[in-house]
């Protein structure tokens, strides 16, 4: 799929839209990391929705590309948690005003919702995109605090808590801080189908068990990465890479029996769900990873 003529052609306007965005928010996307996120995702975007327009999927490039920006952030720039607190505040608050804050984080989140507030479904959904926004924010957070007490903050000094731990059970728990979602979320609210909208619940389900699977994914492809940036994984809590792909394959398997009986009303979504764990299973296990060189 991601080699055919339709999804390059599809890739390389979501990733022109992506680069636009790039410029037009420097100071959020001007870190060296930055510059290969545009490219591989407009690839895992088209690859997902490939019967989409690019304007279609525009919502879900967008939103992932924020998510880049604000886990930068948090997991690499930020050194205590009075700042990660400031980041979340004014996420929360969509700036605090009409124009975005004073940020390009802010002001480009502050964009993501005026866009996805000219679709039809998003006056009664707002509180659901809200949620699934929050719900990921928080678990940055909450990770943010576990390096605190585990002394793997770059920046700041080393003073890890005798005695705390992260279970991988915790850990896993803790999956929202990925984003993707609150990708979903936004791609069903602006697509506005009517038999998507009418099982987002199980939709939104089903995503939560790809994202933990997702996350594990990109645990097992980069391992080496995290620990040089100080990022939890599940391999640095301990686990064995075979426990590891086996945990994959049994969320793989739940979320293909909680799929299956939305094939029938909501199939693009269902397919999309598929798609998205499918894609990310062959690009991290070729050692991939979206991120550039620090």
């Amino acid at each position: 799929m991601e080699s055919s003529p339709r999804h390059s052609s599809l890739a390389q306007e979501i990733q022109a839209d992506l680069q636009r965005c790039v410029k037009t928010y420097p100071d959020l996307f001007s870190a060296p990391p930055m510059a290969a996120v545009p490219g591989r995702l407009a690839g895992a975007i088209a690859a997902g929705a490939p019967e989409h327009s690019a304007a279609e999927l525009r919502p879900a490039a967008r939103t992932s590309l924020w998510i880049f920006g604000v886990d930068y952030l948090i997991d690499h720039r930020a050194v205590t948690g009075d700042e990660v607190t400031g980041i979340v505040t004014r996420c929360f608050a969509d700036g605090g005003d009409a124009d975005g804050g004073d940020d390009d984080l802010t002001r480009f989140l502050a964009e993501l919702r005026a866009d996805l507030a000219a679709a039809p479904a998003f006056a009664d959904l707002e509180p659901v995109w809200r949620e699934e926004r929050d719900r990921m924010l928080l678990a940055m957070s909450h990770e943010f605090r576990w390096k605190e007490l585990l002394g793997l903050v770059r920046g700041a000094p080393r003073r890890p808590v005798p005695g705390f731990q992260v279970s991988l059970d915790d850990y896993l728990a803790n999956s929202d801080n990925f984003g993707s979602t609150w990708v979903n979320t936004a791609h069903w609210i602006a697509l506005g189908d009517p038999g998507e909208l009418e099982h987002l619940a199980e939709l939104r389900a089903a995503s939560r068990v790809v994202q933990t699977a997702l996350r594990l994914l990109n645990d097992l492809a980069t391992r080496d990465r995290e620990a040089d940036w100080g990022d939890l994984n599940a391999l640095t809590l301990g686990a064995e890479p075979a426990w590891v792909r086996s945990q994959i394959d049994e969320l793989a398997a739940r979320a293909r029996a909680m799929v299956e009986p939305l094939r029938a009303p909501c199939p693009r979504a269902a397919a999309y769900l598929l798609r998205q764990f499918d894609y990310s299973d062959g690009f991290y296990s070729r050692g991939q990873d979206y991120w550039g060189q620090l």
